[in-house]
């Protein structure tokens, strides 16, 4: 894998705030009229992580063969919690996305990426006129928080998740996911599934630890010492603040965020 020239890489980091739900097996046909109540957009596409090396704090993957992304995790605010419904844990991130394509497509993936492949349903939802409502797309810079249900294929297994991420100013992140958290659940899951603290994670850490562990190679497999620098968009001087601030991630704990 290759990253394109450094032309216009990086903008400011995208705050996040997040909390996500990972359960076993298919994605049931009532799940997903509970979700139809508001208005989505789908896309299918294939997203390759970064497990190992593992890099304490941060979150590596693909994106669709179009954008490297970079996560890094800036501590946990706290408890989701929508009574009765929902229980999970808040993750706040920073985000960088830079321009990427493969450097031999269809050559598969080289040792320490995991592919995962998902069908995502994704509504967006806004206080910025004063209750959240469901919107048809993103209101620009104003505070809103985009809710998906994906389907998900990993490690020869099906999954599905449900996600939710607010973006915005930073004082109105947590209001606003807790907003769109109390519409969503307003309704609970059909057929008895409780969103809490058992599948509450990142996909970085369900991946590390369910369907697809890294395999650490052998010495002879390994790939050379500079492999790292073939997925680096740019020396690190050309990044502006980017490396310092990712230099800053917490260290020890990837968090259960999107």
């Amino acid at each position: 894998m290759t990253a394109e020239p450094p032309e216009s890489l990086v903008t400011e980091a995208v705050r996040s705030l997040e909390v996500r739900w990972i359960f076993p097996g298919q994605l049931q046909a009532a799940v997903a009229g509970w979700f139809g109540r508001f208005p989505a957009r789908t896309e299918s596409r294939e997203d390759t992580y970064l497990l190992d090396p593992p890099l304490r704090g941060l979150s590596v993957k693909v994106r669709g063969d179009a954008a490297l992304e970079v996560k890094a995790y800036r501590g946990s605010p706290g408890i989701l919690e929508v009574a009765g419904r929902a229980r999970g844990h808040l993750e706040s991130w920073h985000k960088w996305s830079f321009p990427f394509s493969p450097a031999c497509p269809g050559s598969g993936d080289p040792p320490g990426w995991t592919p995962v492949r998902k069908k995502r349903r994704i509504s967006q939802f806004s206080p910025a006129s004063g209750p959240v409502v469901a919107l048809a797309a993103a209101l620009g810079q104003q505070p809103r928080c985009q809710v998906e249900l994906t389907e998900v294929h990993a490690g020869g297994q099906h999954w599905w998740t449900l996600g939710f991420e607010a973006t915005g100013p930073a004082d109105l992140l947590r209001s606003t996911l807790q907003a769109t958290a109390t519409l969503v659940f307003a309704h609970p899951l059909p057929g008895g599934v409780e969103p809490g603290h058992d599948h509450s994670r990142s996909y970085a850490q369900w991946l590390a630890n369910s369907p697809a562990p890294a395999v650490t190679p052998t010495p002879e497999d390994r790939p050379p010492a500079d492999a790292l620098k073939r997925i680096t968009p740019a020396p690190r001087p050309s990044l502006g603040g980017v490396p310092t601030q990712l230099q800053d991630a917490p260290q020890g704990h990837l968090g259960p965020a999107v």
